[in-house]
């Protein structure tokens, strides 16, 4: 079993940051699971619930009713730094009212499970990541590693980062994840870790879990370096696994929601970035393929739910160069979680690859809008991405986005968005989540025919309403003009020349040439 040292001595590590000992026994005794192979005894489902062909009860969300207990784990799997994405899905299930019995991270994921089992609320996990210093997730090793050459570099970076800055930012705190874990009727963790010379990933407790290892966890081979102790070498599970199904199954879940981020179309790129993440979509699918069918073969039944983008999200360069940012993350997960929430059946998902399949993105352009206002007194800020697909695609332009306005309490997040045209008039319309009941919101803006830098004075204004909550009217600064050009990406297309093109023509035209350009007026 895995724990901090009890009177051991500190030593440097990989890391590069003070090493605690392994407690005798070392990994793969007590609470440290393996979960990787050998997992069909584990899938066979315990006394009380039922095998494959029994009716199951169907709760509402959070329901412990008829004496009967839906066992839940949410099981999260990697995606980088784009797990931002993921705090947005947690939002949208908590508003819903789903608990959870276990909760689960591999790679990226193990953030996600790392904030959830520290306490960290919804809205706050939503908070500290529009906090987080992207740049922090890698630190550089000494300068004499990379006087060694490409050939002999341990790796770009060590995980000082991400244990200095990182966890502290999102709320990740060792210790109260294993105070928790201690308490009477604690919701279960676990965190997937691979020990190398073992090549077998662990399935550690978060009784048993400390930082290194959360870390280890998410220290991807050539971009962090791993974590050495005891003999032993910690480092990402994303070759063996990027999600942990077969432990939800192991702990007996009866129902597994998946929370996937990691790509899923038939589109292959050029490129070593591209193909190394190729490479990690293979392993992700392979295994979790392995457990649907490991749990076939050992008759184990169990509902699956999967929130999953709707298209691959941006990749992780994005998100470091400031081409996407967090905010814009967690409100397109709560977007992908709403839509599931909304189309969901209570039979769940077939246990295939088509659970977490996506679409290309539709070639077209996204760019984010930030407007602001004033009612009763109260700032009113709304920030808003839309993608805009090219003419003649077929496609409905997408609409994602957040509210922030006192009254309402914390920051509510758009749902179900979409983009309406007619004539010379653009209106953004979406439901928002506040005071406990649904409402409508609307934004609205009359483009005029007048061409050229002019058009910009009509992008700048327009009315936000939300039900008989919110009515006023809203602009955008010229810095926020400047960051809506600045924002303008080329969506389902690649190449530096075309996204220049794009923003062109955006700046000659402003949005209403956009609209018009793209096939939407």
């Amino acid at each position: 079993m895995v724990r901090r040292a009890e009177g051991g001595g500190m030593r440097r590590c990989r890391h590069r940051c003070p090493q605690r000992r392994l407690r005798a026994g070392g990994a793969g005794r007590g609470r440290v699971r393996p979960c990787d192979g050998g997992t069909v005894p584990h899938l066979l489902a315990p006394p009380g619930l039922p095998a494959r062909g029994q009716r199951r009860l169907r709760p509402r969300f959070g329901d412990r009713t008829g004496g009967t207990t839906v066992k839940r784990s949410l099981v999260l799997a990697g995606g980088g730094m784009r797990v931002a994405w993921q705090a947005g899905v947690v939002r949208a299930l908590a508003e819903e009212g789903l608990h959870f019995d276990h909760v689960d991270g591999t790679s990226g994921g193990i953030l996600t499970a790392g904030m959830m089992l520290s306490g960290v609320s919804p809205a706050d996990m939503c908070r500290n990541w529009s906090a987080v210093n992207v740049k922090d997730f890698g630190s550089a090793l000494p300068l004499g590693d990379y006087v060694k050459g490409p050939w002999s570099l341990p790796a770009i970076g060590d995980a000082g980062g991400l244990l200095g800055k990182v966890f502290p930012a999102l709320g990740i705190n060792e210790g109260e994840i294993r105070r928790r874990a201690a308490l009477p009727g604690a919701v279960e963790g676990t965190f997937n870790v691979v020990e190398f010379t073992e090549k077998r990933c662990h399935a550690i407790d978060a009784r048993d879990v400390d930082a290194e290892l959360l870390a280890a966890g998410m220290s991807l081979p050539i971009f962090l370096t791993p974590l050495r102790r005891e003999g032993k070498v910690w480092t990402d599970a994303v070759w063996i696994r990027d999600a942990n199904v077969a432990e939800a199954l192991r702990r007996g879940a009866d129902e597994v929601w998946l929370v996937w981020c990691i790509g899923n179309t038939g589109y292959w790129g050029d490129g070593p970035l591209e193909q190394y993440v190729h490479m990690i979509e293979m392993s992700a699918m392979g295994a979790l393929l392995a457990d649907f069918e490991a749990a076939g073969a050992a008759g184990r039944d169990f509902i699956l739910h999967v929130v999953r983008p709707e298209n691959p999200l941006p990749l992780d360069p994005e998100f470091y160069l400031n081409r996407i940012d967090a905010d814009t993350l967690i409100a397109m997960g709560y977007r992908d979680a709403r839509s599931y929430l909304k189309e969901m059946t209570a039979e769940g998902l077939p246990k295939d690859a088509s659970c977490t399949a996506m679409a290309e993105p539709p070639a077209g352009i996204r760019f984010t809008e930030r407007l602001r206002g004033e009612a009763g007194g109260q700032d009113v800020r709304l920030t808003v991405t839309v993608a805009l697909p090219l003419d003649g695609s077929g496609a409905a332009a997408g609409l994602t986005g957040f509210l922030d306005h006192a009254p309402f309490g914390s920051r509510v997040f758009l749902a179900g968005g979409r983009v309406d045209v007619r004539g010379e008039s653009v209106t953004y319309r979406a439901s928002v989540h506040a005071g406990g009941a649904w409402h409508r919101l609307s934004l609205a803006r009359v483009f005029h025919d007048d061409p050229g830098p002019d058009a910009w004075e009509d992008t700048r204004q327009a009315r936000l309403t939300v039900g008989s909550l919110l009515d006023a009217p809203v602009t955008m600064g010229l810095a926020d003009a400047a960051a809506l050009i600045a924002s303008v990406e080329p969506a389902g297309a690649h190449g530096p020349g075309e996204r220049t093109g794009v923003v062109a023509k955006v700046v000659a035209g402003g949005l209403w040439e956009a609209f018009r350009r793209y096939g939407w007026a």
